[in-house]
C-alpha cells in the first residue's frame, strides 16, 4: 500500500468522468485506453478507479443523470483548505456550485470560473504516483479552452496561488498558450478562442483532458469503432499529435501521442 501524500496547492491532482451508464463507459474506455477497474465507493453511487499499469489514473461515477449534470470529464486541483479556495473563487467572479463537502478521505467542491469552465477542488491526500505525464493510458495534459487566456491565468493564479512568487510555480506564454509548470513539470495550458455563449458546446469554455496513447491515428479509429464520435481528426500540434473524441454518451476528451 502506497502512502498517500498532499499535492502542492493548485496542482492538477485528479480527473473524473461523470457518466450515466457506468458499465458502458467502462467498456468504452477499457477498450480504448486499456484500463482495468477497481470499485472505490458505493456512496453516493458506484464510483470506480480506472487503473493503467497498476496505477490509478482516473475515476468514473455513475451519477450524471441523478445529479442532473451532463456527461463530462472534470479536472481537479489540489487545495490546502477547500473553504479558503472556494471563497477566493467567489471573490474573483467564479461560482461554487457544490461544496466543499466531505468525500471519501477528503473534501471536494465543484466550481466554475468567470467564463463558465467547470473544475473541481480537492482538499486531501492523493496517490503519489498519480500525475500528468506522457504514459499510455494516463492523463497527458490539461488544457483550458477559454475566451481570454490571460484573464483566466489571473483568475486561477489568484485563486490557487500560482502567482505568489513560489519557485515551484512557473507561468509562461508559449505556442499561443499560457503554460503552467509546477515543480518543473508542464501540467496544463490555457488557450484562448472559446466563446461563452457559443451554440456549439465544442467551443465553449472548458477544461479538456488529454489521454496519452501510443498511436493517435489508430486510437481515433478505435474510438469510432467502439461507438465514440470523432470531433477533431488527428493533427499535429506544438505538443505532439492530437485528436478530440466524444464517448458514446457525449463525454468530450482528447488523445495525445506519447512522443
Amino acid at each position: 500500500m502506497r502512502k498517500r501524500i498532499r499535492a502542492a496547492q493548485g496542482t492538477p491532482c485528479w480527473v473524473s468522468l461523470l457518466t450515466g451508464d457506468l458499465e458502458a463507459a467502462k467498456k468504452f474506455y477499457g477498450g480504448l485506453l486499456g484500463w482495468r477497474y477497481r470499485l472505490a465507493s458505493q456512496q453516493p453511487g458506484p464510483y470506480v478507479l480506472a487503473i493503467s499499469d497498476g496505477v490509478p489514473v482516473a475515476g468514473l461515477a455513475a451519477t450524471a443523470h441523478q445529479m442532473g449534470f451532463p456527461v463530462s470529464w472534470t479536472s481537479y486541483f489540489a487545495a490546502d483548505d477547500a473553504n479558503e479556495i472556494a471563497q477566493r473563487i467567489r471573490e474573483r467572479g467564479g461560482t461554487v456550485a457544490v461544496g466543499p463537502v466531505e468525500f471519501g478521505n477528503g473534501r471536494v467542491a465543484w466550481a466554475a470560473d468567470p467564463a463558465g469552465a467547470v473544475f473541481g477542488v480537492w482538499e486531501g491526500e492523493i496517490d503519489p504516483v498519480w500525475r500528468i505525464e506522457r504514459r499510455a493510458g494516463a492523463p497527458a495534459w490539461l488544457e483550458l479552452r477559454t475566451g481570454d487566456a490571460f484573464a483566466a491565468a489571473i483568475f486561477y493564479g489568484d485563486a490557487f496561488g500560482w502567482d505568489t512568487g513560489d519557485p515551484r510555480y512557473e507561468i509562461r506564454y508559449e505556442h499561443d498558450r499560457v503554460i503552467l509548470r509546477i515543480e518543473g513539470r508542464t501540467v496544463a495550458g490555457l488557450f484562448g478562442g472559446a466563446v461563452e455563449d457559443a451554440p456549439d458546446p465544442r467551443i465553449r469554455p472548458r477544461w479538456q483532458v488529454y489521454f496519452c496513447v501510443g498511436d493517435v491515428d489508430a486510437a481515433t479509429r478505435l474510438a469510432a469503432e467502439l461507438g465514440g464520435t470523432v470531433v477533431s481528426e488527428p493533427n499535429d500540434s506544438p505538443f505532439g499529435r492530437v485528436a478530440t473524441v466524444r464517448d458514446p454518451e457525449g463525454g468530450l476528451f482528447s488523445l495525445a501521442s506519447s512522443q
